[in-house]
């Protein structure tokens, strides 16, 4: 497959996961629907930021590659980071929610995905 093959899946992905993220936004009362109403709200967040993410960083890797190979090598690493950076935020929403974020919440967060990151980085 072709990277835009790839891209193509991601955007219509991203689409299917807008259009359920909105519908669940304006459509459900997460007091009256309790659990189900907010796992719904927070994996078709998580799916939008995901999809979001990774177009965003395969257009960023696709900018500083010449060439359409290189930057095919990278759309593993941009799928990766894309689903850690969604996980990152829906991990903030999280604490939000349950009003316990704060500054040093928020920059443990980033550091346990930032060491998630070096670990795949690192290993080989």
């Amino acid at each position: 497959m072709t990277l835009k093959s790839y891209l193509w899946g991601i955007r219509i992905g991203w689409a299917i996961s807008l259009a359920a993220w909105t519908m669940v936004f304006i459509n459900v009362d997460s007091e009256k629907s309790g659990i189900v109403g907010l796992l719904l709200f927070y994996v078709s967040a998580f799916l939008f930021l995901a999809s979001t993410f990774v177009l965003l960083l395969t257009w960023i890797w696709r900018k500083s590659q010449r060439n359409e190979d290189e930057a095919m090598i990278y759309i593993s690493v941009s799928f990766r980071q894309g689903v850690l950076l969604a996980l990152l935020f829906i991990l903030l929403l999280i604490f939000q929610q349950h009003r316990v974020l704060t500054w040093w919440d928020g920059a443990l967060s980033v550091a346990g995905i930032f060491l998630i990151e070096l670990f795949f980085l690192t290993r080989r």
